[in-house]
């Protein structure tokens, strides 16, 4: 994202909080004043002690009051200004990741699954830090930086123009330098930031599957590979720091010279001007010489930080601007009575590799649809386009004869209740797990569907019951984690049900017990089960083989074993004649 634009975003986050933008102008205005003033009677108060016996003091006494009136107001305006960046810089810090968090929710989930978790999590919560500590809350030292420059440049013309034309020649000398390495930097960062999000996808993702590196020993590979990772974010940090930190030593050495010239100009004109320009003007016009070159040291720090924002920002901005699910419709389903057809589906998650192609399917309400073939055949994909996870290419589906695409999304999705083979548990309460989809339910009816997936005794095991605090990790083996999952889709009793090996991480024993249970909870409602192990589903009203994304052979299991078919293949493979 262009620089420009960049700019044009961070102004829309800052219009709603105008008032507090316009308190810090103010207090930024005080402040300035206050250091523009303070030198100035300082300067005065020098020109009241001529020498010895010959002191104004009460020349003196109302200018050291003055000297005090004005550094109190500098202060304290000085704390108002920085309250009230902070409070813009962290209202719009909250509104960018709530946006970025918000477009997570609505993009196609082939945004996600394009992308490395690590990646997207450090935009929301590492980029969008970075944007708000150097980007607004650098905003203090860059606008009174500037204002101090302006106010100190016309009061020294005011003083004194020669000199003060002695400073404007030198001052281009500093803004050329800033700008040569700002150019630089900006890229420079941008590449760090991109190499310190590889380098953050890569730890997470081998965090998460730490069990897995071990049991194939792949420790010393995974080493070399984050190796190259940090020797990527190495180089880029360094560049980047090594441009930003001259920027601050060169803008020194310039004011150096600045501060040099006044001291030998001024002392010039005070020698030869006979008391025109004073002793007191020449403190004053010090200090100001100092104050003109303070807020360039100021500004080029940073320059470095602003940069890293503007490269933050760039990519917060392209992750709230993604193209969001395509529009849902504005019919809703209500309850539905479970018939689902799909006619001339077509699907594809590359444009190269076809997979789904000239799908149809008529299954009626209450039906028992087994979805079965090998890997990669496209029965996942089927789900993930039943549940409007992505959206056919080609054809359509209806349910209840509604084409789904003009369902509003949650009135379809409610009719479905999942079950899936990746099993996931918020980090909560087991009875906050078990009661998301019907957080309104009572005690009895989560206790009943706890027994009825036969989760409930486990649960009376865990240290505090249904009160336990469980997660994704620790605490529940895979098998409790999905007999929860379980009872968490029992519990809503939705009128359609999509099992996607649902019982692949439960023993057998167990597992015939769930399967009692979910022929009760699928009696009279239209099911999907996708099943690798051939005898869950033998009771199907309808099995469907699949290869290659298309429906080989239909019918009942007796039907197709007598076939001798790909079914049968299957299905021998798995048991001995």
């Amino acid at each position: 994202m262009r620089r420009r634009e960049v700019y044009r975003r961070i102004f829309a986050y800052l219009k709603p909080h105008l008032g507090l933008f316009l308190l810090t102008i103010f207090s930024a205005l005080i402040v300035v004043a206050g250091q523009i003033l303070a030198p100035f009677f300082a300067g005065k108060a020098v020109d009241c002690i001529v020498g010895a016996g010959e002191v104004d003091y009460a020349g003196l006494k109302s200018y050291l009051i003055a000297l005090g009136a004005v550094s109190v107001a500098a202060m304290a305006f000085q704390w108002t200004l920085g309250a009230a960046n902070n409070r813009i810089a962290f209202r719009v810090l909250a509104a960018v990741r709530r946006d970025a968090f918000r477009k997570i929710e609505k993009v196609p989930l082939k945004y996600i699954d394009d992308r490395p978790y690590g990646d997207v999590a450090n935009t929301v919560v590492a980029d969008a830090e970075t944007f708000s500590d150097g980007l607004l809350l650098g905003f203090t030292q860059l606008f009174t930086g500037v204002l101090t420059i302006a106010g100190v440049l016309v009061v020294m013309f005011v003083i004194r123009w020669e000199i003060a034309l002695i400073v404007v020649v030198i001052t281009p000398l500093s803004l050329f330098v800033a700008r040569f390495i700002a150019k630089r930097t900006y890229r420079t960062f941008r590449q760090q930031v991109k190499a310190r999000a590889d380098t953050t996808a890569f730890v997470d993702e081998m965090i998460g599957n730490l069990k897995v590196v071990k049991a194939f020993c792949r420790e010393e590979e995974n080493e070399a590979l984050f190796e190259r990772h940090n020797e990527l974010l190495r180089k880029a940090s360094l560049r980047s720091i090594f441009f930003s930190s001259t920027t601050n030593p060169t803008t020194r050495f310039v004011n150096s010279l600045v501060y040099a010239a006044v001291t030998f100009s001024g002392g010039l004109f005070a020698i030869s001007t006979a008391g025109a320009f004073t002793v007191g003007y020449l403190t004053s016009f010090l200090q100001y010489a100092n104050q003109y070159t303070k807020p360039f040291n100021e500004i080029s720090e940073v320059v470095a930080e602003f940069q890293n924002a503007l490269a933050c920002a760039g990519r917060l901005f392209e992750m709230i601007d993604e193209e969001e699910e395509p529009k849902e419709g504005e019919e809703t389903l209500g309850r539905a009575e479970g018939e689902v057809s799909l006619k001339d589906v077509a699907f594809s998650y590359t444009p190269e590799r076809e997979l789904i192609k000239g799908f149809n399917l008529e299954v009626p309400a209450g039906s028992r649809v087994a979805i079965v073939g090998p890997t990669g055949c496209g029965k996942t994909t089927l789900v993930n386009l039943l549940m409007r996870f992505y959206d056919v290419q080609e054809g359509e589906i209806r349910v209840d004869g509604k084409e789904i695409r003009t369902l509003k999304r949650d009135s379809l999705r409610e009719n479905f209740g999942m079950v899936l083979q990746d099993t996931w548990l918020k980090t909560a309460t087991v009875r906050e797990n078990l009661t998301m989809g019907r957080p309104d339910c009572t005690e009895e009816e989560m206790v009943e569907a706890a027994k009825a997936a036969k989760a409930h005794a486990m649960i009376e095991r865990l240290p505090q019951g249904y009160d336990t605090v469980v997660g994704d990790e620790g605490v529940l083996s895979a098998g409790q984690k999905q007999l929860l999952c379980i009872a968490r889709v029992m519990l809503c009793r939705p009128p359609m049900l999509i099992l996607d090996e649902a019982t692949s991480n439960i023993d057998t024993r167990t597992e015939r017990i769930v399967q009692e249970a979910f022929a009760e909870l699928m009696r009279g409602r239209t099911c999907f089960v996708v099943a690798h192990r051939l005898s869950t589903i033998q009771t199907a009203d309808l099995i469907l083989v699949m290869k290659d994304g298309k429906i080989v052979e239909r019918g009942k299991h007796s039907e197709l074993l007598a076939r001798g078919g790909f079914y049968s293949e299957l299905y021998y493979a798995q048991f001995a004649r």
